[in-house]
């Protein structure tokens, strides 16, 4: 017996068998990170956990003044951090890693910037509370 393939016996339109979603819901949800972001997330988090005392100390100072950045005083900091040097010596593999994170962190949303605190969070938390005190220690100063 042949099979039929008559499309008359299928309805024109087909119910949704999913109900839409209405705009507020699907406008509200944050769009998901990027794979690239997290993966530069990753890079810094397994940096940050190889830093020294004083490298996690000038990272943090960095993290502040980006926190901040029309507050004077995390600048000033950061600006007694930069050093001149008469040598032509290339930059310490620290250094390097800085100025990839300012590269990166200057490319991410306000959102993937609160993620990666979010995350720093969960590995270190000690030094993200310090992150939050030395942020609120700039309220008021100029």
């Amino acid at each position: 017996m042949p099979l039929e393939s008559s499309s008359s016996s299928l309805p024109q339109s087909l119910p949704s068998a999913l109900p839409s979603v209405p705009d507020s819901i699907t406008n509200s949800s944050p769009p998901p990170m990027s794979y690239i972001t997290s993966q530069e997330m990753k890079c810094i988090l397994h940096w940050f956990a190889t830093w020294s005392g004083p490298q996690r100390e000038r990272f943090l100072q960095d993290m502040v003044a980006k926190a901040v950045p029309g507050k004077l005083q995390p600048l000033l900091d950061s600006l007694e951090q930069l050093s001149v040097s008469g040598t032509n010596r290339p930059p310490c593999i620290f250094e390097c890693q800085l100025r990839l994170w300012d590269q990166w962190f200057r490319g991410w949303a306000e959102q993937e910037r609160n993620e990666f605190v979010r995350q720093l969070e969960v590995s270190e938390p000690d030094f993200v509370a310090k992150f939050y005190q030395a942020v609120a220690a700039t309220a008021g100063k100029d």
